[in-house]
């Protein structure tokens, strides 16, 4: 069962939301639904200019409230458990320019 659906529709959006101090790897879902610190979630997300949905098990690790500092939006920090190194993989590829950038992301 999948717990909750991202569609990353830009590259500006997925790097906003990749945490890659997360080890090995973790995205930022924003969400207004009540989740905890070490709550395991199936989540499945779409990468800009994919038809194919991402699925992966993983587990909350970050959590940014609702009036979060910075403007930041509200959601939860998901750290990757089920292969992992695919996923980093193929997000790392597409945002390969993006990653030396010092824009702000949606946790830091």
């Amino acid at each position: 069962m999948i717990d909750l659906v991202v569609n990353f529709d830009t590259l500006h959006q997925l790097y906003r939301a990749y945490m890659p101090f997360i080890q090995p790897a973790g995205l930022f879902i924003a969400t207004s639904e009540s989740h905890y610190l070490g709550q395991e979630l199936t989540i499945a997300y779409q990468l800009p200019g994919s038809v194919n949905k991402h699925e992966f098990q993983g587990m909350v690790v970050w959590i940014n409230p609702l009036g979060a500092s910075g403007g930041r939006p509200a959601g939860i920090g998901i750290k990757i458990l089920s292969d992992a190194e695919l996923h980093k993989q193929h997000i790392e590829t597409l945002l390969a320019r993006e990653l030396a950038s010092g824009d702000l992301t949606c946790t830091m």
